[in-house]
């Protein structure tokens, strides 16, 4: 439980307010290739990756378009569902075997209701995560290929490491041939 919970003190949180929390987490292992969250619908958890890696993606064409990767610590939650109660975009898929912490959305949103801390800690959360979204967003609209895989190598280089080079190169929006040149004009 260490990483998840180095994760919710990482946004301000004090170490006071996690009993509130804790007893509400229910501990699952999943396996490789698990289906964690599926598009067009209503998620009603919200995890936390204590070990393993995950991807998050949509459909287009035929094709799986990756749009985020997680790691120990990160969060996973469909934001329509969490937020909107709308059955969500994206599909998660863990990449590895994972051990997960689950907590229900009711639960957490009436954390939210009750105690202004936790309230606050959701916050920061939805910014962090906004924060995340519009450095991704200017990078693929101002930044080349290669120098997207290169901040791509600076501030991931654990799911470099991890993940499959076609998940890579989808996720920066170009080829698994584009993704071969910039790798050996890089070495």
């Amino acid at each position: 439980m260490e990483n998840t919970i180095k994760k919710i003190l990482a946004l301000g949180l004090r170490e006071e307010s996690l009993p509130k929390l804790l007893p509400l987490f229910e501990k699952i292992m999943l396996p490789k290739g698990h289906m964690l969250i599926k598009a067009e619908r209503l998620e009603r958890f919200v995890y936390f990756i204590e070990e393993g890696i995950a991807r998050a993606f949509c459909h287009k064409d035929g094709k799986e378009i990756t749009f985020w990767f997680g790691s120990e610590s990160d969060i996973l939650l469909s934001y329509n569902s969490l937020f909107l109660n709308k059955p969500g975009y994206e599909n998660i898929e863990l990449l590895k075997s994972s051990v997960l912490y689950k907590l229900p959305h009711s639960a957490l949103q009436n954390l939210y209701g009750t105690d202004l801390e936790w309230a606050n800690w959701g916050r920061k959360l939805a910014e962090s995560e906004l924060i995340k979204l519009e450095e991704f967003f200017i990078a693929r609209q101002f930044k080349t290929a290669k120098m997207c895989y290169e901040d791509f190598m600076k501030s991931s280089p654990d799911i470099l490491q991890r993940v499959q080079l076609g998940h890579i190169a989808s996720y920066l929006g170009i080829s698994q041939v584009t993704l071969s040149r910039i790798r050996a004009e890089i070495k």
